[in-house]
């Protein structure tokens, strides 16, 4: 089956306006293109540490729908054409081009799970739910990850880091705080090294189904893995929950810059010689987070990782 595409060109002043109107004529789901950067408000809760470097802003944006029926492609553009019209009293919406493609009906919710297959972080073998185990490996310690369109599946730089970093420092029975836990694989990884339990923490609330899916694939209760929605950082209510001098590992894969706000909270919350595993870090950022970690009279840093251009860096609490 093909769908076919229609892009519209206009302006970046008329964007938030002409995608209220294809809502209103019934267009659901809607594509933009534009050159505008993100503020630091939206990329707050984003796991990305560098964003993309982008041509200049010239005001220029393309919107992008699909539609499957033609049946009504008449009504449909002269809708277009006369919410058009009507903006164009208000804001000016530019070039109001619209040109047409074909494409291809695919499963863009699943096609990603072609590309993660099973791999190894030393002795243990990470794999997606749906594979099957490699028999080279099935002496391994399994993890098994089904992260959703929403998390990533554990193969990043990281992620690997901030696994060995557990192995390292893990003793049996230990109380872990995953600060960002997506869907949970570093929780996961605690539990299955020895951790006692976990307590994970995200923004997005799509974790919390995520986690749970994921529990129940390897076999671990729900009772040993506890995660909320929020920001431990400045949500008090997400601070009592998670508890105070409690913890002996925290590990947070985020961003620097949310690790540098981090590093002011996160000591409270662990008991005096806990390690607190950090990355997401990428090289050029890591004096940046070693000054805010040097900072805090109660944490002193006290390794250093690398894969890649990817740093971890660990520290312990005083």
């Amino acid at each position: 089956m093909k769908w076919q595409k229609f892009t519209l060109t206009t302006t970046t002043a008329a964007v938030d306006l002409i995608s209220s109107m294809l809502d209103e004529i019934g267009i659901e789901g809607i594509e933009i293109e534009d050159n505008v950067p993100l503020t630091e408000e939206e990329t707050k809760g984003m796991f990305i540490d560098i964003l993309p470097e982008l041509p200049p802003d010239e005001g220029v944006a393309k919107v992008s729908f699909y539609l499957e029926d033609l049946s009504e492609i008449d009504r449909i553009m002269k809708e277009i054409q006369d919410g058009l019209d009507e903006l164009s009293n208000f804001v000016d919406v530019g070039e109001r081009t619209i040109t047409t493609s074909e494409t291809e009906d695919k499963d863009w919710i699943n096609n990603w799970k072609q590309y993660f297959k099973p791999f190894t972080v030393d002795d243990i073998l990470i794999k997606p739910t749906w594979e099957e185990i490699p028999e080279a490996d099935k002496d391994k310690l399994l993890i098994q990850i089904d992260p959703g369109t929403a998390f990533g599946t554990g193969q990043h730089e990281t992620t690997q880091l901030c696994i060995r970093q557990l192995r390292k420092y893990m003793t049996p029975g230990a109380k872990v705080l995953d600060v960002g836990t997506g869907s949970g694989i570093l929780g996961i990884t605690a539990l299955k090294l020895g951790a006692g339990e976990v307590f994970g923490t995200d923004l997005d609330e799509n974790a919390i189904v995520a986690v749970g899916e994921n529990l129940e694939s390897n076999d671990i209760s729900t009772e040993k893995f506890t995660v909320i929605q929020g920001n431990i950082i400045d949500d008090e209510a997400v601070q009592q929950q998670a508890g105070i001098g409690c913890y002996d590992i925290a590990v947070a894969n985020i961003l620097a810059p949310v690790i540098i706000m981090l590093q002011g909270e996160i000591a409270k919350h662990l008991k005096p010689g806990a390690v607190f595993i950090t990355s997401g870090i990428i090289n050029t950022k890591e004096q940046a987070v070693k000054e805010a970690l040097a900072s805090n009279p109660e944490l002193e840093i006290i390794e250093t990782t690398y894969q890649g251009e990817w740093v971890s860096i660990t520290a312990r609490r005083k």
